[in-house]
């Protein structure tokens, strides 16, 4: 079973300069492939894949190019991974799965060093707080203990390192034997997911929504802030640098973006934080299954009332987490359809209300009497309806 592990690294000096020279060099090779298949295009030859591009850039390229030998130097296994990730990226435009691939752009922070296990008798070694890395050596961990490091049950077999505001992360994808499913006796859980609560579960429970809480509050606001500061800073570098040529308010600038990055990085810390959270206290209860509602998001932010709170809810992160950890532990999840009426329908009765509103968070059922909070209604129609697929 393969597994994938991020954890943040704390390199030195030294390597910080090593990892961000790989980073560039994997953007200046993604890039060159995007423009050399674009001359050849408008030339009228043959795209070139990404093994054809390797050899030529190794046998043609670099020879008619002596300026450039400089790459010789880095890591080669990451400058040709630079070359794959340029390929699927045009072979996902071809087949009409994605626009054109666009340049990567140092300001962005786009772009990765690669590494990969070298052979099969060869391995990356872990440790319980540093781990050696090609090129780089050993590297240390924030983490303690969180890489797993039994190199007889646990293979590295590839792995990146990002940088994200300034700090760098490790993911791994490591190679280890499959996890035995626990016996699901719990009961069933339901899960609603809204603005006014996050989520509401059919046992009962209730999740409140995080963006309302004086925390998230407080850093959005610093958030808003810096922001209309970094606008103002743009416009004025660009009027001055029109006059001067040069100006020194560019540092300013980089200043205020990377302390706007690590506001965005602290907040989605924050939500995935408390979706983990929720997620490990639906599955400890070893429910036989688990079913969510799939939720049309594209649509829902076309309210412009309601555009902005959905999309801090990040519904879809939090699909995703919970189906991955459910796959890993073996409990079905149950996708409802869509257009399933779960919150007009009586789950005593089964009588549809076809003039409830969103305003309306107390179901009345004119047919038996039944009052009930309307996501707890809503909840529990999710958990017993026969309309749903299985999401894996």
């Amino acid at each position: 079973m393969l597994i994938t592990y991020k954890v943040e690294i704390k390199p030195t000096s030294f390597q910080t300069w090593q990892i961000n020279r790989q980073i560039g060099a994997s953007r200046w090779a993604y890039n060159l492939f995007l423009e050399m298949n674009r001359l050849r295009y408008e030339d009228g030859y043959h795209y070139m894949g990404a093994y054809e591009f390797s050899r030529w850039f190794n046998q043609d390229y670099l020879d008619a190019n002596p300026d450039d030998q400089w790459i010789k130097e880095l890591y080669a296994k990451s400058v040709k991974q630079a070359f794959i990730d340029a390929d699927m990226a045009m072979k996902s435009f071809f087949k009409h799965l994605s626009q054109y691939p666009h340049f990567r752009s140092r300001k962005r922070g786009q772009g990765s060093y690669f590494f990969v296990k070298n052979g099969q008798a060869r391995i990356i070694p872990v440790e319980r707080h540093r781990i050696k890395l090609p090129k780089l050596g050993w590297v240390r961990l924030k983490e303690y203990g969180y890489l797993p490091a039994d190199a007889e049950h646990f293979v590295i077999k590839q792995g990146r390192i990002k940088c994200h505001a300034g700090r760098y992360y490790l993911t791994c994808l490591v190679e280890q034997a499959n996890l035995v499913h626990p016996e699901l006796t719990g009961p069933e859980i339901g899960i609603d997911l809204g603005i006014k609560d996050f989520a509401v579960l059919s046992n009962g429970q209730i999740y409140s929504n995080h963006n309302k809480s004086y925390r998230v509050k407080r850093l959005r606001r610093q958030l808003r802030r810096l922001q209309r500061r970094h606008a103002r800073q743009y416009l004025a570098f660009k009027a001055r640098k029109q006059k001067e040529g040069k100006s020194a308010t560019d540092l300013n600038l980089a200043k205020t973006k990377r302390r706007m990055q690590r506001l965005y990085q602290r907040l989605q810390n924050m939500q995935k934080d408390y979706q983990n959270k929720i997620i490990t206290n639906v599955v400890t209860t070893k429910p036989r299954w688990v079913a969510l509602e799939d939720l049309n998001i594209k649509g829902m932010l076309k309210n412009r009332h309601l555009a902005k709170a959905i999309s801090y809810q990040g519904f879809y992160n939090f699909r995703i987490r919970l189906i991955a950890k459910c796959q890993q532990l073996g409990i079905p999840v149950h996708l409802t359809n869509r257009f399933e009426p779960t919150s007009k329908l009586c789950h005593n009765c089964g009588t549809k209300k076809v003039d409830l509103k969103l305003s309306n968070r107390i179901y009345h059922c004119t047919h038996c009497g039944q009052v009930a909070d309307r996501d707890m209604n809503a909840a529990l129609n999710i958990r017993d309806t026969k309309n749903f697929e299985l999401a894996y």
